[in-house]
């Protein structure tokens, strides 16, 4: 892990100075730095890092999306005493730091924003009972305003029967069905989302159970805490070359053999986290149609557009400080933004 990150004369400040009833959020699109960033202001402000990575809660799936963990590293879990460690999973100690929020779930199992969220709740009150700062890192734009804002229909419970009968379904299909139940809904889909058969049927799902009377019972579950958002990003030029490199590092430390060992586990390409970007791109080369540099080339546009994508998500919340990776001291600036609300009783809340 590479952190790059000078420590401030401040460094560290004993969580007793203040109210830890805080949370601090580091956001942006991909290789802007986030844990690196995250890392290096645990040590300065007692703090504990929390993913809110989509791809990163899959146990195998490590160097394609990213984790960075320490050679040899294992999982460490909570001792059962605790009482907590079965809701918790456990962390990884990164030069130091714990890192939550990595390896919830088996690949070969789906995992909802209402499961993360679950969990994610749960670790930040460790974290805050710890007297610890929880620091929650990454780029699912999703993951974040579940536990910063809520999502009403997090909870939604599935519908198997439901499911099974929309399984056979085309895209098409799937959004005749959802407009025809939720038309204001169905029209705000971006082209993704429209493509997409597992949202499709997710958002289905959540209009019957409207439609059934009980959108009434759900209510957003929002903490009231103090907030400070930190946005990382850069120039659409640098953020690009960024990309391109951390995929061929990627590539140089095995992806193609992850994703091997991934699927000889009984794991198959329609599984949910075998669609994730990093890994769905291989399925052509490891069937003889796509050469491996046809492959990553094309891996490198999808991570383009996904960077894009993250950033519209995040450029509609105004709550987030913007700092440009490429401009001289931009450390030292969150570090200060960071010192000021984390020292202070007053700050605002969210």
């Amino acid at each position: 892990m590479r952190l790059g990150f000078g420590i401030l004369p401040w460094s560290v400040i004993p969580a007793h100075q203040v109210d830890m009833q805080k949370l601090l959020v580091i956001c942006g699109p991909t290789s802007t730095g986030k844990t690196a960033l995250a890392l290096s202001l645990a040590k300065q402000f007692n703090g504990e890092v929390v993913s809110a990575d989509s791809r990163q809660v899959y146990i195998g799936m490590d160097v394609g999306t990213g984790k960075d963990l320490p050679k040899n590293s294992k999982l460490q879990i909570l001792p059962a005493q605790a009482g907590l460690n079965s809701k918790l999973g456990g962390y990884y100690e990164v030069d130091g730091i714990k890192v939550w929020g990595y390896d919830l779930v088996e690949p070969q199992k789906d995992f909802s924003v209402a499961q993360y969220l679950s969990i994610a709740n749960r670790i930040i009150d460790f974290i805050e009972k710890t007297g610890k700062l929880p620091i929650l890192v990454g780029g699912t734009g999703l993951y974040i305003k579940a536990v910063i804002d809520g999502i009403p229909t997090a909870k939604i419970p599935q519908n198997k029967n439901l499911r099974k009968s929309l399984a056979s379904k085309s895209k098409d299909e799937l959004f005749e069905i959802l407009a025809q139940l939720d038309p204001i809904h169905a029209g705000s889909l971006n082209t993704s989302d429209r493509k997409n058969p597992r949202r499709l049927i997710r958002a289905i799902e959540i209009a019957t159970w409207k439609l059934e009377g009980k959108g009434n019972k759900e209510k957003p579950a929002k903490k009231e805490k103090s907030t400070l958002f930190v946005g990382l990003k850069t120039a659409k030029e640098e953020l690009e070359k960024r990309i391109e490199k951390r995929i061929d590092e990627r590539i140089k430390k095995g992806v193609i053999g992850e994703v091997k060992k991934i699927l000889k586990n009984k794991i198959g390409w329609e599984d949910q986290a075998m669609t994730a970007l990093g890994y769905k791109q291989w399925k052509d080369f490891l069937e003889g149609k796509k050469t491996k540099e046809e492959v990553v080339q094309k891996w490198k546009v999808e991570e383009r557009k996904f960077a894009k994508r993250q950033l519209t998500w995040f450029k509609r919340d105004k709550r987030i400080n913007w700092f440009d990776v490429t401009n001289l001291g931009w450390q030292e600036k969150v570090e200060k933004l960071v010192k000021k609300w984390y020292s202070s009783p007053d700050a605002e809340k969210n």
